[in-house]
């Protein structure tokens, strides 16, 4: 009877850990996917509101510097929740984040600096080859480091507005005429198809053919 009534508490502790463990995931999971609910709200919607107003009244409008402000405001504080969530050197799974984590994460370190975004590159890579991370969101962030830095983008998804002209443009290209066989290896539509849809934004190879030419003069020119 001992025997047994000590078999029957080890089953019970047993199961007891096994419950407290199972809810212990369950609130990580809940508290991840609220944590980065908020995250996503706070980040894009002034960016959504910003962008239509650009439409509307213009890219140099006190409209839309209204919600620029408070995009950036907010951003200093997602910056610093999704560094919280990184700095354990492991990306999250999408069963602990939900279906829009990886979307989450990854847009506010496209928003941050080149420290930020060069400090998760590693992890980016690793998430990529342990099938946590879509290779978009890898190569979208190896572009903007890219652009930072003032070189030519590889893959074509950053734009930027030119005062001069007062209108957007694409980053300048590395080998144009090659850029959708380099996006076709990773998974990527054509250049022509992400512009339309991204950006409203027609791809014209000439005309990026000419632009590249420029920028490298440029560069070389700055070089000497």
């Amino acid at each position: 009877m001992k025997v047994l009534l000590i078999s029957l508490a080890l089953i019970l502790t047993a199961c007891s850990s096994k419950q407290k463990g199972t809810q212990t995931q369950v609130e990580v999971k809940k508290d991840l996917t609220k944590v980065l609910d908020t995250i996503r709200r706070t980040e894009q919607r002034p960016i959504e509101l910003r962008d239509s107003l650009i439409g509307v009244y213009g890219a140099e409008s006190k409209e839309m510097q209204v919600q620029q402000a408070i995009y950036e405001k907010n951003h200093i504080i997602n910056e610093k929740k999704i560094s919280a969530i990184l700095n354990s050197n492991k990306w999250p799974n999408k069963e602990q984040m939900g279906e829009l984590g990886n979307l989450t994460i990854c847009n506010v370190i496209q928003h941050s600096d080149n420290v930020i975004r060069i400090k998760y590159l590693p992890l980016m890579r690793q998430a990529v080859k342990d099938k946590k991370l879509e290779a978009r969101f890898l190569v979208r962030a190896e572009d903007r480091i890219a652009t930072e830095k003032g070189d030519l983008q590889i893959y074509g998804g950053q734009m930027k507005y030119y005062p001069e002209t007062k209108s957007f443009n694409i980053w300048p290209v590395y080998d144009p005429k090659n850029i959708d066989k380099r996006r076709n290896d990773i998974g990527l539509n054509t250049i022509a198809e992400h512009l339309k849809t991204r950006f409203n934004f027609d791809w014209n190879l000439e005309e990026q053919l000419k632009r590249t030419a420029e920028f490298k003069k440029e560069m070389n020119e700055n070089e000497k």
